[in-house]
């Protein structure tokens, strides 16, 4: 499932179609819009960053805390679909 967009992500995609629209109107050429390329390195680091953190956070946390937001996420897992 892709990732929700942010309002940022939403204004500029709008923007860019505003922009794709007056160009081809004016008979200007039009440049194919793609997603950006993902950088290994970048991909590998953020892995990384993730795998740690979660392991950071949990080790930090109470087990009541930890008990209260497990039961969160089977509540919101396990809630009737709209």
């Amino acid at each position: 499932m892709p990732k929700k967009k942010d309002e940022n992500e939403t204004a500029f995609a709008g923007l860019q179609e505003i922009m794709r629209r007056d160009a081809k109107r004016n008979g200007l050429p039009v440049e194919p819009t793609s997603e950006p390329e993902k950088i290994p390195y970048r991909v590998e680091a953020g892995r990384k960053g993730g795998k740690i953190g979660g392991k950071a956070r949990a080790e930090k946390l109470s087990a009541k805390k930890r008990k209260k937001i497990a039961q969160k996420a089977a509540q919101s897992r396990w809630a009737a679909k709209k």
